[in-house]
């Protein structure tokens, strides 16, 4: 299975669009801050999860996350922030 998440970080207003295997590994990856130079890591404050699909396959999860985010895939999401 594959997943396709969302974050978001209320402090900056920001969303993060990504696919992953390991759902939980990747959330602790962001959360702790793993990657160096990555989009989440260059914003301080908590990064939520606030969607996510499951997948069979990468290509299908991969497909998905192009979708999220184009235009209309982030105006989708917008209902998903938190106020």
């Amino acid at each position: 299975m594959f997943f396709v998440y969302v974050l978001y970080n209320k402090r900056h207003k920001k969303i993060y669009i990504g696919q992953t295997k390991n759902l939980e590994e990747r959330l602790n990856f962001h959360k702790e801050r793993i990657f160096k130079n990555s989009f989440t890591s260059r914003f301080d404050g908590e990064w939520n999860i606030i969607y996510k699909e499951i997948y069979k396959t990468r290509k299908e999860a991969l497909i998905r996350e192009k979708q999220l985010k184009s235009y209309r895939g982030r105006q989708f999401l917008k209902k998903f922030i938190p106020l």
